[in-house]
C-alpha cells in the first residue's frame, strides 16, 4: 500500500508486476480489492496500479463530480510518471471516471477499457442514486449493502459463493457514508453523451450479460458512441465479472491489451 500526496489530496494505491502500466479503477459498490482475482494474471506481463478512488479507502475525497475525480486520477498518473504508455480500465463507477479521464486527459494514457458502464443514467436510475445517498447518510452503509450485493452479482452466484459475497459485503460497509453519498450524487449528475465522441484513445467496451447495475444496453449505447470501439459481452456475468469469472474476464480483454499469456488467450 502506498499513499501519495497530490496538490489537491491523497491517493492510496497498490502496485505490482512489471511492464506496460495498467491502472484499474473500481466500482461504486466496491473498493480496489475487487480486482484481487485478476491482478496476479495481469501482473505476469504488466505493471498493475490499483488505486482506491477518491473517498474510498485511504484516498481523500475529490468532491461530488466525476470530473473532479477524473482530475485526481490524472494527477496520480503524472506523479507516478507512467507516461502516455499506460492503459486504463474502469468498472462501473470507475468506468465513468475512466471515460471522463479520457475526455479531459486522454493524451496522458494509451488504451481504454470500459467494463459495465455507460454515458448516463435514466431518470429512474438517477433517482435511485439520490435515494441511496439519503439512506447511507441517515443509516450508514449497512442500509444499502444487501441491495448492493444483488446489483454486483446474479442471484445464482450469490447462492453458490457466499464467501465471496461476504468478502465484498465486508469491504463495502467500511466505506465512508458521506463520501459514498458524494459519489452517488456525482453519478446522478453525470451525462457524458455530448462529449464521449471526443475520446481518441483506442477503446474496448465489456459488459456482463446479466448486469443489473449498468444494464448491457448502456454499454451498447456507449460502444456505438465511441469512435471505432468494440463491444464484448460476457455470458452469465453481472456487474463484477472480474470477481465472478476472473479468467474469462482477462481472456476477454487480452486481445485488445496485447496480452500473450497462455492462461488468458483471447476467446
Amino acid at each position: 500500500m502506498t499513499l501519495v500526496r497530490l496538490h489537491d489530496g491523497m491517493v492510496d494505491f497498490v502496485e505490482t508486476g512489471a511492464g506496460k502500466p495498467i491502472v484499474l479503477l473500481h466500482s461504486l459498490l466496491a473498493d480496489r480489492a475487487v480486482f484481487d482475482r485478476i491482478v496476479p494474471l495481469l501482473a505476469t506481463e504488466r505493471h498493475v496500479i490499483v488505486p482506491d478512488l477518491p473517498g474510498f479507502g485511504g484516498s481523500s475525497s475529490a468532491g461530488a463530480t466525476i470530473a473532479g475525480i477524473a482530475d485526481r486520477i490524472a494527477g496520480l498518473l503524472e506523479v507516478l510518471d507512467l507516461g502516455a504508455d499506460a492503459d486504463v480500465l474502469g468498472n462501473g463507477f470507475g468506468g465513468f471516471v475512466a471515460s471522463a479521464l479520457a475526455i479531459r486527459h486522454g493524451a496522458k494514457f494509451d488504451r481504454l477499457v470500459l467494463a459495465d458502464t455507460g454515458m448516463s443514467f435514466t431518470p429512474e436510475g438517477k433517482q435511485s442514486f439520490y435515494a441511496m445517498a439519503d439512506r447511507v447518510r441517515q443509516n450508514g452503509m449497512e442500509a444499502i449493502v444487501d441491495v448492493a450485493m444483488k446489483r454486483l452479482f446474479p442471484e445464482d452466484f450469490i447462492v453458490a459463493h457466499p464467501e465471496i459475497v461476504a468478502e465484498r459485503r465486508s469491504a463495502l460497509v467500511k466505506t465512508n457514508p458521506e463520501f459514498f453519498a458524494e459519489a452517488c450524487h456525482a453519478l446522478a449528475a453525470l451525462d457524458l453523451t455530448d462529449q464521449i465522441g471526443t475520446i481518441r484513445n483506442r477503446s474496448l467496451v465489456v459488459v456482463g450479460e446479466l448486469d443489473s447495475a449498468t444494464p448491457p444496453e448502456m454499454s451498447r449505447a456507449l460502444a456505438k458512441s465511441l469512435p471505432n470501439a468494440k463491444l464484448l459481452e460476457i455470458p452469465g456475468c453481472g456487474h463484477a465479472p472480474m470477481v465472478q469469472e476472473p479468467e474469462t474476464f482477462v481472456r476477454t480483454i487480452s486481445g485488445f491489451l496485447g496480452l500473450k499469456g497462455d492462461a488468458y488467450r483471447s476467446l
